[in-house]
């Protein structure tokens, strides 16, 4: 069983010889156990942290097994827990009215530890793979939406530059030809961002991109992936800062790396005002970690955009300052590539004040 993230089962059941046996049995197998002697206090806790499974007995005084499930089923956030019902009860309308309610097992008392473990393994499975399978759906929705809206309009627009310039070669109006060229070439350089983006992400999602660390210099290695970004700044009058981090070295994948530092430091220019300034800050967090902070002072992001900002089946995305697209796509990069170097990824934004990303990642000797 996966001992980073084990499995929580939340045990409703007003007998505590009862509670003592399930939680020793399930505790042995791997299982984190949570507890709750009355079906008013299971309510509570589950608003708290929601369970991966409820083990839930049906006679219970006050609220009943078949009240409190009733209440689960209807509640968004706690729709999709399965609900194993513990009875002794064993009349098949009982049986019935648990199915109806949205039950997806029962076990019936006294416990056999075999098959109680069997069918809690299961329907954890089954719960995790249908987790997975959601998962994998968001992801090609997202996929073919970057596919069909955020590549089409960049290539739409080429197409319209293009007979701009034909036109303009005719009357020979050079100096229209060249500002028509520039908008070209940073439309082409913005849709290059973003199919690369797509490339890498496809390549995570297929698990063929695994990361190789070797050690640099933070400092370094920003101040080079930035040096494209300079120009895309200047347009906005925007200046870009190094703060310290001459000694800071870390073990990462360096692709990776650039990678996300130009992602971020390209979304900060983005939501920048013109004349602010964009400061990549390198600090030590605590004693085993440096904290890579890029740190804006434009739009901000409201309380509600941070919860979406990182859910793959959410349309994430706002144009920048100067009306700049954006497909989302690049922030879920970051995120997934600080992961697979066994790093963190954190945000601090208040709307109208301007965000802060930054990365935890251990520190490495000199």
């Amino acid at each position: 069983m996966n001992q980073q993230k084990k499995p929580l089962i939340l045990i409703i059941d007003d007998m505590p010889a009862n509670i003592q046996v399930l939680g020793n049995i399930l505790y042995e197998k791997g299982y984190n156990i949570n507890i709750s002697s009355s079906g008013t206090h299971a309510l509570q806790s589950v608003k708290v942290m929601a369970p991966d499974l409820i083990l839930l007995d049906i006679q219970m005084p006050g609220m009943d097994g078949y009240e409190v499930c009733k209440i689960l089923k209807t509640s968004p956030r706690t729709y999709n827990i399965p609900i194993i019902f513990l009875t002794s009860i064993t009349e098949p309308e009982n049986i019935l009215k648990g199915f109806e309610l949205g039950a997806v097992d029962f076990i019936t008392k006294p416990f056999n530890a075999l098959e109680l473990t069997a069918r809690v393994a299961t329907h954890i499975e089954l719960k995790l793979s249908k987790e997975k399978l959601l998962e994998i759906n968001a992801t090609k929705d997202k996929f073919f939406s970057i596919i069909a809206h955020d590549l089409k309009n960049p290539f739409a627009a080429l197409m319209v530059t293009c007979d701009l310039m034909k036109r303009s070669i005719v009357k020979k109006d050079m100096k229209e030809v060249e500002k028509i060229a520039d908008l070209m070439q940073a439309e082409t350089k913005e849709t290059f961002k973003l199919l690369e983006n797509l490339l890498n992400w496809s390549k995570l999602q297929l698990g063929i991109f695994e990361a190789k660390k070797e050690k640099f210099n933070i400092h370094d290695i920003v101040l080079e992936s930035i040096g494209s970004l300079q120009s895309f700044a200047a347009e906005k009058k925007i200046k870009l800062t190094i703060s310290n981090g001459f000694g800071a070295y870390i073990l990462f994948d360096l692709e990776m790396f650039k990678t996300i530092i130009r992602n971020l430091v390209t979304n900060a220019i983005k939501f920048s005002n013109k004349g602010d300034n964009v400061l990549i800050e390198i600090s030590s967090f605590d004693d085993d970690k440096f904290k890579i902070s890029i740190k804006d002072t434009g739009t901000g992001i409201s309380a509600d955009d941070l919860i979406k900002i990182f859910q793959i089946e959410t349309k994430f995305s706002n144009l920048g300052t100067n009306n700049e697209r954006g497909s989302g796509l690049g922030l879920l990069l970051c995120k997934e590539f600080v992961e697979k170097n066994g790093a963190e990824l954190q945000i601090e934004s208040e709307l109208g004040k301007g965000s802060s990303f930054n990365i935890l990642v251990s520190k490495m000797l000199d």
